[in-house]
């Protein structure tokens, strides 16, 4: 317990030598229209309740519900945010409960009412005019329950109970930091992502999987019901559209189905084709989309492993994002912020976006669908405190000794928990079943610079047999265990060079060019590999990087480069625009 005071009053030292930034979002935002989207266009249902807005809540350091609530917090921001109206650090021993009244008119018969959750951070409870409707552990991944038996006619609790250790357990945690600084940022808790019900048949579409069949022309479909239905099999209806076009519509049966896509149009940034795609199981319909892309590695002309993208050579220009914003942490302040970031990114010349250790919400990834952005989606990293002097000093000043060590050594990657190991394959898993309808994701990196890192061959082919339509980064930065489809290299203090190997060779971090924006800076405290006090410097530099280094470096055999970084994040200032959005450093990039 004194461990725990002491770090809160760290903490709120911290804090008081902050500045509080919102973004023109945050200022604009209103109670009553809080990310009121339907949060999952991949799978759509017309019958949407969302429940985004005021609930009470509580944090008690007893398990037992609490006897008065300290007042309303908007969901889905986590109460570390500013926009969530609370701005307090929920510690490891702490309880958060969240409590909201719903009304339900009637319970319909061969109806069920699911209520779902985005994510939770970090365990979840949730309990139903008091009776516990079930349980979730992982602070990225969504849940969802049926809780249908759980209602009586008009007035309904909901009760959400949550516990979050943050950093100080193994579990999957990204830069979260209870002592935030440099490259770690504030850590958050609680919903922050969609919560939203809906009425489904009794015999409902639980998911769908699609797998485009490039080559064949075919697009490969796969069904999960709620339930195995007992009888003769249930007819399934298709219908593809393009541009509201209809170019399909079928009735068949079975789970698995191959549908026919004679002269596709292949997806790709310049041209993020999209296809629509109605599924009807029963009285269910959902209604989703998909493309037509194949990407992969294999040998240019000159003999040079290179990213073909549909059979193409295809360059993957990209930028890491970290997924911050200073009004909402985690939790965008709106569909059109989200939106921004990547149409800005985009104007300014890239083509990939590298999203890093987090999971975003489905509609981010629907808009990279939409829009034409590249993804390379990072798993979120676990594991108990790291040895920064192994992780970090090690492989910058002796990259070979680094690239000799075995990442089964667990105690030295802080991996010595066979549960947290465990959790962690499960998270990957999850997060490949959760992400893999979205056709812009065409890389999955399990590890980044060995935080958390082990058993990565292992972790290779597990997503090989979950995945064999994407490329896989196995260890992005150092700790190189010779598989997967890339040398990653992480390089911001030595001059850029790079050698070919049998795979393809990436630069998945580079850069790193800090500069301080006056008026827009969350702290005095700042943190990047080289700073520009003036913004022309910034981009004279960021030419000069792509204007003379990059061409030469492809020439060499180069496939991908990933800039530092899409915006500045509380001390870390090397974004290409400032923490609250309202200034773009760099103009313009040479275009490669």
């Amino acid at each position: 317990m004194i461990n725990d005071y002491f770090k809160m009053f760290l903490i709120k030292s911290k804090k008081a030598s902050t500045n509080q930034l919102y973004t023109k979002w945050g200022e604009e935002l209103k109670e009553n229209k809080v990310l009121t989207e339907y949060p999952r266009p991949q799978l759509k249902r017309d019958s949407y309740i969302p429940l985004n807005g005021l609930w009470n809540y509580a944090i008690t350091k007893e398990r037992k519900l609490p006897n008065h609530y300290d007042g309303r917090i908007l969901v889905p921001f986590s109460p570390e945010s500013a926009l969530s109206g609370v701005e307090r650090q929920v510690m490891p021993k702490d309880y958060l409960w969240y409590e909201r009244r719903i009304r339900v008119k009637e319970i319909k018969a061969d109806s069920r009412l699911i209520l779902h959750f985005g994510a939770v951070d970090q365990y979840a409870r949730v309990f139903v005019n008091r009776k516990k409707a079930g349980s979730h552990m992982g602070g990225y991944l969504p849940f969802s329950l049926d809780i249908t038996d759980l209602l009586v006619k008009g007035k309904n609790e909901i009760l959400v109970m949550v516990r979050d250790s943050s950093d100080t357990s193994y579990h999957s945690r990204g830069k979260q930091k209870l002592l935030r600084g440099g490259m770690f940022y504030t850590a958050q808790s609680g919903i922050w992502q969609s919560v939203w019900m809906e009425w489904v048949p009794d015999y409902y579409i639980e998911n769908i999987r699609i797998t485009p069949l490039y080559e064949e022309s075919m697009v490969q479909l796969e069904i999960t019901m709620n339930n195995q239905k007992e009888g003769p099999e249930v007819p399934v209806w298709i219908q593809v559209t393009d541009q509201e076009r209809l170019i399909l519509s079928n009735e068949d049966s079975g789970n698995k189905l191959l549908i026919p896509m004679p002269d596709f149009i292949p997806w790709s940034p310049e041209n993020p084709h999209l296809y629509g795609l109605t599924v009807g199981v029963g009285e269910d319909r959902v209604e989703s989309y998909f493309a037509m892309r194949k990407v992969e590695v294999k040998k240019d002309e000159k003999g040079v492993p290179r990213i073909f993208l549909n059979g193409k050579v295809y360059f993957h220009n990209g930028v890491l994002d970290q997924g911050y914003w200073p009004d909402g942490l985690y939790t965008a302040p709106s569909d059109e912020a989200m939106i921004y970031d990547i149409l800005t990114m985009k104007k300014l010349g890239f083509n990939m976006l590298r999203k890093h250790i987090k999971v975003e919400p489905l509609r981010w990834y629907y808009h990279c669908d939409r829009l034409g952005m590249l993804v390379w989606q990072d798993m979120v990293n676990g594991g108990t405190s790291y040895n920064m002097l192994f992780l970090g000093y090690l492989p910058n000043f002796f990259p070979r000794v680094a690239e000799r060590i075995k990442d089964n050594w667990y105690p030295f990657f802080s991996r010595r928990n066979e549960k947290g190991r465990q959790e962690w394959k499960e998270d990957l898993s999850g997060t490949i079943e959760h992400l893999y309808n979205s056709p812009s994701i065409v890389v999955w990196v399990p590890f980044n610079e060995g935080w958390g890192q082990f058993d990565s061959e292992e972790a290779v082919r597990l997503i090989k047999t979950m995945d064999n339509t994407r490329l896989i980064d196995q260890a992005s930065g150092w700790f190189d265990q010779k598989g997967g489809d890339f040398k990653s290299i992480h390089n911001y203090f030595r001059k850029l060079h790079i050698v070919t190997e049998k795979r393809a060779v990436v630069l998945s971090e580079f850069a790193g060019f800090a500069c301080p924006a006056t008026g827009h800076m969350f702290s005095k405290n700042i943190y990047g590999y080289k700073i520009y006090r003036k913004r022309e410097d910034l981009e004279k530099a960021v030419f000069k990087l792509y204007k003379k280094e990059m061409p030469a470096l492809i020439e060499m055999g180069l496939s991908a480069a990933v800039f530092t970084q899409l915006s500045d994040v509380e001390e870390e200032i090397n974004g290409l625009m400032t923490y609250d959005r309202k200034v773009l450093k760099v103009k313009k990039i040479p275009k490669l």
